[in-house]
């Protein structure tokens, strides 16, 4: 086989499907499960850390930004059930993309969602820590010193609250995919409970003033909010990365990634409203624990924003955990095909990727304690944005290549919806900074460096390329 077309070489729908169904994973994840991962996955993600950073650029409008972001995010969820409900394994975008655009494609959009996934996780870590301090300075009238609990650049030496969270979540998925979902069911709960009581009292301080001018920065800053919280929609796909410990991957896995989405942006809008409302853009502005500082003005005392602080310490630990379990499963597709190490999907006696688990928790622990929260964010969108992009084109093309392959899901409005999500994508890409892109590049480098070193030669295809 040429070179080019080594690159190029698709690996075949059902091969990819029939691989999944003789899993060593166990199936045993229905629906409910399925939405809670993919609820707890993102819901937590930007409302509770991203929105700080995003109010200063789109003013009170940033609401209009969340909008955008979670339209972006639809077209592109559509794809993703088709896909998901075609192909249900644990690859998630990197599987669909194997049997649509080939595999040097495959490659770059799996390394890209180790970027989403690890440096998400990072990104979460850290916002923890503000909270969990939140919550320290309301109990007990203490909190952690900055030196070890704020990263190098942002006032500290090492975020150890971020890294501990992170090796804590490696150790509930050493346990077993079952206890990990009931712990991610119980804690999504928990958080959905928490941001309906700040929606409840927030509003009740609500100020139209607090609202104008709404735009001032225009639909530029519209535009360049919603690309930095799309960072919050990270983790509806995550359901997709469950595909082989689903009980009924073809029915539910595209009810889980629509239903999932629906519930998370309903809940952002809501939020975001009540909280610029209530105190206004520059409150909101700077802090890793701004719901919680709104709630503290709003009441006047320090018992709301201990509550919201608490809800947010679980709840965010919720978001680490199961970002931190999708990671792990596209790392077994990845080294199932031969181009990462087979160790990476090897499981143990409970079914788990141990040694994938493991390396992962600590490199990511790693990461977050030492890397500021808002370099974390906007790498991840970027990764984020250019595997949506690959599955809105990956379903155009499975369309045309294998019309005849069953679909459990089938995108509406095609071709309109996936070529709107690929456009909407495309266009937040270039609302992110000139270093985000810069990230971006030096890190494809080095996914490219590891496909021609290691990848290309020990792909499994190789074994069938003739």
């Amino acid at each position: 086989m040429s070179f080019a077309r080594t690159l190029l070489r698709v690996k075949p729908a059902e091969q990819i499907a029939d691989e999944g169904s003789h899993t060593q994973l166990r199936r045993t994840l229905g629906l409910v499960p399925l939405v809670a991962l993919s609820v707890g996955a993102t819901l937590g993600t930007g409302i509770f850390v991203v929105l700080a950073e995003a109010a200063p650029a789109a003013g009170p409008a940033v609401v209009v930004s969340f909008v955008l972001a979670g339209l972006a995010a639809l077209c592109s969820a559509l794809s993703y059930a088709e896909l998901a409900g075609s192909v249900p394994v644990s690859g998630s975008a990197y599987s669909y993309t194997y049997a649509t655009l080939g595999e040097l494609v495959a490659w770059i959009c799996g390394w890209c969602l180790l970027l989403e996934y690890g440096v998400s996780v990072a990104a979460v870590a850290v916002g923890w820590g503000g909270y969990l301090n939140e919550f320290l300075q309301g109990t007990v009238g203490v909190t952690i010193p900055d030196a070890l609990s704020a990263p190098p650049g942002e006032g500290g030496v090492v975020n150890i609250p971020a890294a501990l969270i992170v090796l804590l979540a490696t150790f509930v998925l050493l346990r077993g995919v079952r206890e990990s979902a009931r712990a991610t069911t119980i804690t999504t709960l928990l958080k959905i409970a928490v941001l309906v009581f700040f929606v409840a009292v927030a509003i009740t301080a609500f100020n139209s003033d607090n609202m104008t001018p709404f735009a001032p920065y225009g639909f530029a800053g519209i535009s360049v909010g919603a690309s930095a919280v799309f960072f919050s929609f990270i983790g509806f796909d995550a359901a997709s990365t469950a595909g082989e410990e689903a009980r009924n991957p073809k029915r539910d896995l595209p009810r889980a990634i629509i239903l999932s989405l629906a519930i998370v942006t309903a809940i952002y809008v809501l939020v975001a409203f009540a909280a610029v409302g209530a105190v206004g853009v520059d409150v909101l502005s700077g802090s890793n624990a701004s719901l919680a500082t709104a709630l503290r003005i709003v009441t006047g005392q320090g018992w709301a924003s201990v509550v919201l602080a608490f809800g947010a310490v679980i709840a965010i630990a919720s978001v680490v955990l199961t970002v931190l379990y999708g990671q792990t499963r596209i790392l077994v597709s990845m080294s199932r095909d031969g181009l990462m190490p087979s160790m990476l999907s090897k499981v143990n006696q409970r079914a788990v990727p141990a040694r994938n688990t493991l390396v992962v928790g600590v490199v990511v622990a790693l990461l977050a304690a030492v890397v500021p929260l808002n370099q974390l964010a906007e790498a991840t969108s970027i990764g984020t944005l250019v595997a949506f992009s690959l599955v809105n084109i990956g379903v155009l093309v499975l369309r045309r290549t294998r019309p005849e392959l069953p679909r459990s899901f089938r995108t509406p409005l095609m071709p309109w919806i996936p070529l709107l999500g690929l456009a909407l994508c495309v266009y937040l890409i270039f609302g992110l900074d000139a270093i985000t892109w810069l990230t971006f590049a030096i890190w494809t480098a080095i996914g490219l460096a590891v496909y021609f070193g290691y990848g290309r030669r020990k792909s499994k295809l190789n074994g069938s390329a003739g």
